[in-house]
């Protein structure tokens, strides 16, 4: 499985993603926002797009729908609750759906509820496994709920299927807010050795090469994996002293989710 993480530098700050296989050339485009560019590495690379997948319906990620579809005539694949939002979808999908690319690329399709409600993720049948999150899982942080989520439902995505995936899992993020999410994390828990290291090595990290973080990382830095840390449930004491004296973890990520949304 060939990977190709595309930068495209606007003001979301959003990544898109080719897929292929190095057999056939054959290629999956995952939220083609920056349609020059992906069609672009396609043809410098000599892959042929022949499906696009949105993880879910925001403009940011199905705006370039349209021209790659009408460059490559590809299949257009999405959640299949998301055929009223998503114009054009040929290929409804649920989990367990697998996506295959070319001869040698399987992609799993989980349902990932809290960002909105139609979300999927990918995670790649490899020797080392992949996770395209979307907007669901960011590097040290969590997607909002503004438009069409809900927390409650992206706590059951952390914790019901995110956590248990395995540690060596490579997360490709659909935006690029390490930095800001680290100091997140340090804000909730100012004692993270390990965000403090990383943030230091990220801080002027290239866009274009950046750093791919795996599970196990996310354990240590994103707050919103850290449920039952100490530090972190006491700092949410301070924000919020009326919590009762036993206080779950739902009830932690929904408060930390509340927090982010204005910091």
């Amino acid at each position: 499985m060939i990977v190709e993480q595309i930068w495209t530098a606007n003001a979301y700050r959003n990544f898109n993603y080719l897929i292929a296989c190095a057999d056939t050339g054959e290629a999956l485009a995952i939220d083609p926002l920056d349609h020059q560019k992906c069609l672009g590495i396609a043809k410098d690379k000599g892959w042929n797009i022949t499906q696009v997948l949105n993880t879910h319906e925001h403009g940011d990620h199905t705006g370039g729908n349209l021209q790659v579809i009408a460059a490559t005539g590809a299949k257009l694949l999405a959640h299949a609750n998301a055929k009223d939002s998503i114009p054009g979808i040929d290929r409804g999908l649920g989990a367990g759906d697998v996506i295959k690319v070319g001869k040698t690329v399987e992609l799993e399709c989980l349902d990932t509820p809290g960002h909105t409600m139609s979300h999927v993720c990918l995670l790649s049948r490899s020797d080392t496994p992949a996770l395209f999150c979307g907007d669901t899982l960011f590097n040290a942080g969590a997607g909002n709920c503004h438009s069409g989520g809900h927390p409650e439902e992206l706590y059951k995505t952390f914790t019901g299927q995110l956590a248990k995936l395995a540690d060596d899992t490579l997360i490709y993020p659909g935006h690029e807010y390490f930095s800001t999410n680290l100091e997140f994390t340090l804000n909730r828990e100012p004692d993270n050795n390990a965000a403090q290291l990383l943030l230091a090595d990220v801080a002027d990290q290239n866009p274009n090469a950046p750093l791919v973080s795996t599970l196990a990382l996310e354990k240590q830095v994103n707050t919103f994996l850290r449920l039952h840390n100490p530090s972190v449930i006491a700092r949410l004491r301070e924000a919020f002293p009326d919590l009762p004296a036993e206080i779950d973890a739902k009830t932690v990520f929904v408060k930390l989710r509340e927090l982010r949304n204005s910091w």
